[in-house]
């Protein structure tokens, strides 16, 4: 027969696992925006199983290579990245930028290997989903098949986007849209839509909108001197929306 005193450590035990097997996932304030809604707790503890959580990327450290196998999909967790491409002649494009939330990596599913090079803009973290794992996970819980299908198609969205914007519009319009873009990207996370840094430098921006270094400063100080932005250092704000928007066309 078992007595109480035998019984206590079983208990002891059991609260102490189920401490260590907390969801970090669903505790994270980025939950509702990188992973499905509607799982069951059995559902997140098994998924919470297969991510590895980085233990962070210093500013300028590369988290993958272009060309490097394809291993992982990758959620910001903390900080920023870019994406780069290398054209023939050694001048870098840089593709996207990449704030807590969004997934790094989606482009690489088809051709087995990382299709851009990702670094790091700041002090940085990442929550790693070795891709193997994940399908085989997504085999037993159908809506996490369905949010990876949404976010691939949601970057496609943005490659056409990007397309309109670098080939259809003046310069004017391409800074102003671009900060229009991040203003809604920073709101879907719960920060400000009016205030937030730039952490990406003066020339990525230039070469992810197709500009010269020079036009965006150039732009940059005319949105100011025109009352649009207000910039302190790596701060800037949004102080006119709607004529920001209406430059947008």
């Amino acid at each position: 027969m078992v007595g109480t005193k035998d019984i206590k450590p079983l208990i002891d035990d059991i609260a102490r696992l189920e401490h260590e097997h907390q969801l970090e996932c669903q505790d994270c304030s980025l939950y509702r925006l990188c992973l499905p809604l509607g799982l069951h707790r059995d559902d997140l503890v098994q998924l919470d199983k297969i991510i590895k959580r980085s233990q962070g990327y210093d500013k300028g450290q590369t988290l993958f290579n272009l060309k490097d196998d394809f291993i992982s999909l990758y959620v910001v967790r903390s900080g920023s990245f870019k994406t780069t491409i290398s054209a023939s002649d050694g001048r870098e494009q840089v593709t996207s930028f990449y704030f807590p939330g969004e997934f790094i990596g989606l482009d690489a599913i088809h051709m087995d290997s990382y299709q851009s090079k990702a670094v790091a803009l700041e002090s940085s973290s990442v929550c790693e989903l070795p891709f193997d794992n994940l399908q085989d996970l997504g085999s037993e819980l159908p809506r996490l098949q369905v949010q990876l299908l949404t976010r691939v198609s949601k970057e496609l969205s943005g490659d056409k986007s990007l397309m309109l914007l670098l080939g259809k519009k003046t310069s004017d319009e391409k800074l102003a849209t671009y900060l229009l873009s991040l203003s809604k990207r920073f709101k879907d996370r719960g920060f400000s839509a009016k205030e937030f840094q730039l952490t990406m430098s003066r020339s990525d921006i230039a070469n992810h909108l197709g500009l010269a270094v020079e036009t965006v400063s150039r732009l940059f100080s005319r949105f100011q001197d025109n009352g649009l932005i207000a910039i302190k250092g790596k701060t800037i704000s949004l102080t006119d929306v709607e004529k920001m928007q209406a430059l947008c066309g």
